[in-house]
């Protein structure tokens, strides 16, 4: 199957080309692409995309993130499975050591976090920063590439991928989640990143992507003082994150402390 209309080599010069951009972006190495793969190959993936709302097990519903996420390879199409092992190959691989100047990267064909994810009406996930280490093999966890299924996606809708300086005072970039853009950077524990705004695209339709991480063993010294303990998804609240937690919080309160009877009584007379 042709999966992006460019040879080896000049997938790996196109890698070449956009490295220091690469590297320079701000606020952390990141960049995006539109149109870079096969248009009719990624609209078959899209017409493979399951329905994962009626499985509870692919669900995530908490204060920090409403979404739903496959596990493993085994929900994957025969096409859509073709398109994810393409993406652990070693032309792929190479182009993007070339991009981001990681050697050594290490797929994961177990799609730990991975694979498809989706986001539907009233849906989002707050600004984090990922999990640093593989939970089974222990590798150091270096890239992200997320590719978007979304056609004719407008700006109300919502989703849009964020990502945010270190001191979480910013947002310095906004991607919007259009069909067939590619956005990649590297993880570290302080790469904060996220869709945090609530999705509103209308009934029937939601924010689909694929995402793939890639690892190697070890990673920088200047990434280490920050990296080398293993922790899981370090959430970040921007200010009006922290307000609606306060008032969260506040309403939880209430609810603990407030007899059972008084407390129907107050929701009948609201409703």
């Amino acid at each position: 199957m042709n999966f992006i209309n460019k040879s080896t080599e000049e997938l790996k010069n196109f890698g070449n080309e956009y490295k220091t951009a690469y590297a320079t972006a701000d606020p952390f190495p990141s960049i995006y692409f539109d149109n870079f793969f096969n248009e009719q190959m990624l609209k078959d993936v899209l017409g493979e995309f399951p329905d994962m709302s009626k499985n509870p097990d692919l669900k995530y519903n908490d204060a920090n993130q409403v979404k739903l996420a496959s596990k493993g390879e085994y929900r994957f199409g025969e096409k859509t499975k073709e398109f994810m092992h393409y993406l652990n190959s070693q032309p792929f691989l190479e182009f993007l050591t070339e991009l981001t100047g990681i050697d050594n990267l290490i797929p994961d064909p177990n799609y730990d976090g991975g694979g498809m994810h989706q986001i539907q009406p009233g849906g989002m996930l707050k600004i984090h920063a990922d999990f640093n280490k593989h939970p089974r093999t222990k590798l150091d966890r270096r890239l992200n590439v997320l590719i978007y299924l979304n056609e004719d996606w407008k700006e109300e809708y919502g989703g849009q991928f964020e990502l945010w300086d270190v001191d979480m005072k910013d947002c310095r970039k906004s991607i919007l989640p259009v069909f067939n853009r590619m956005a990649m950077f590297s993880t570290t524990s302080t790469s904060y990143h996220g869709n945090p705004n609530t999705v509103h695209c209308p009934e029937g339709r939601s924010r689909k992507s694929l995402a793939l991480y890639y690892y190697t063993n070890g990673r920088p010294v200047e990434e280490q003082s920050v990296s080398e303990a293993d922790h899981n998804t370090l959430f970040k609240y921007r200010k009006e994150d922290k307000k609606s937690k306060i008032l969260n919080t506040l309403k939880e309160t209430v609810r603990l402390v407030t007899p059972p009877i008084l407390l129907h009584g107050l929701n009948k007379a609201k409703n």
